[in-house]
């Protein structure tokens, strides 16, 4: 699921958050994942 596709701002957050967590567990830097 694409966050663009979804317009409940809720829903949004949450993916993106999920998004974030996953990114974060893949070592990646909290300033790479800010800058995408």
């Amino acid at each position: 699921v694409r966050v663009e596709e979804i317009e409940d701002p809720l829903m949004q957050n949450i993916r993106y958050l999920d998004k974030l967590i996953d990114e974060l567990a893949k070592g990646k830097s909290m300033e790479k994942i800010l800058r995408k």
